[in-house]
């Protein structure tokens, strides 16, 4: 059974006149979205920013055109593409999926519009001032899935009361990685856990990350919020299952391709909402008048299919708290 999704506006908005800066020989809009990854990985999310969009009354093709840049993972590559889309004189910048897509979008332009999505505090990060007022040229919505990784290690202690050593997957270029690392830290301490930290900011590192376990004495794994690795949930899964290791993931989609538990925020709703965002600013209101909405319902998932396989009996308790059990 699935909790309600909750979203929670922190104010109200107001509307002006914004010009629209780009156009298609019909007069069409046209937004520019930001992509950290590729269009393969981030298929659900695009088709929710597209239905985000319709629910305020634009529709790809009809009445608004959308320009993509995508980054394949790579996010030194952001800023370059921010920079295109803002040459191309774009009526409205999307950056999803992220802090490093937001900050490119914030350091390309002052003047366009532009909505972000990410799972970080966007004040922390510097991306607004306000959560409630954000002011100047940015607004977007935060799923503030970076703040459970401490949540994620009790979780897995709780799933692993015996275990000793647990390790953390970080990715090294994240602007919140060293943040994400020490929280997650402090909260195996506090449970009387080692925490082991291993990096892997490509698909070629992975390998080497699930090879490292045995060597570590891990009993258990978990990963950071990432958009890395939340849109490579299911090649993640598929490596745990094949090496034996029970972890916990940010990400539905992990759990479902046979990874033992995820923990985190709805993609789809955020995304969706970064798009119905993107319509109203596109009707003439502005960016600083639209409080940051922050997706406050997160998820369970429980794979037992998992559990199973790896010889792990899942409290009752913790079957009770998931939103979603799969047998």
């Amino acid at each position: 059974m699935r909790r309600r999704e909750v979203i929670t506006v922190l104010a109200g908005a107001a509307a002006w006149t914004f010009p629209a800066r780009a156009q298609t020989p019909t007069t069409m809009p046209v937004v520019g979205y930001l992509g950290p990854e590729s269009p393969q990985t981030f298929a659900s999310r695009v088709n929710a920013f597209r239905d985000g969009l319709a629910q305020a009354g634009y529709v790809e093709g009809r009445n608004v055109a959308i320009e993509f840049r995508w980054a394949e993972g790579h996010y030194d590559r952001l800023p370059a593409l921010a920079a295109d889309l803002v040459d191309r004189q774009v009526a409205l910048l999307v950056a999803p999926g992220g802090a490093p897509a937001a900050l490119a979008a914030k350091s390309a332009t002052a003047t366009i519009p532009v909505v972000f999505e990410m799972g970080g505090d966007p004040v922390a990060l510097g991306v607004v001032r306000s959560l409630n007022r954000p002011e100047g040229n940015l607004t977007g919505v935060s799923s503030l899935s970076v703040a459970l990784g401490p949540k994620r290690i009790e979780l897995l202690h709780e799933m692993l009361p015996t275990a000793a050593t647990i390790a953390v997957v970080v990715n090294p270029t994240s602007p919140t990685a060293e943040a994400q690392r020490a929280n997650m830290d402090e909260a195996a301490k506090r449970l009387g856990l080692r925490l082991h930290v291993l990096h892997a900011s490509t698909e070629q590192e992975f390998g080497a990350v699930f090879d490292a376990l045995p060597q570590i004495g891990a009993s258990g794994l978990a990963f950071t919020s990432d958009p890395f690795y939340a849109n490579r949930s299911q090649q993640l899964a598929r490596l745990a299952v094949r090496h034996g290791i029970p972890a916990v993931h940010q990400s539905r989609d992990f759990t479902l391709a046979g990874g033992l538990m995820s923990y985190g925020g709805n993609f789809v709703q955020s995304h969706r909402q970064a798009g119905a965002y993107a319509g109203r600013i596109l009707r003439g209101e502005k960016p600083s008048d639209l409080p940051v909405q922050q997706v406050t319902s997160v998820e369970l998932l429980i794979n037992l299919k998992a559990a199973s396989a790896l010889g792990i009996t899942v409290p009752l308790a913790l079957i009770a708290r998931a939103d979603e059990v799969i047998e």
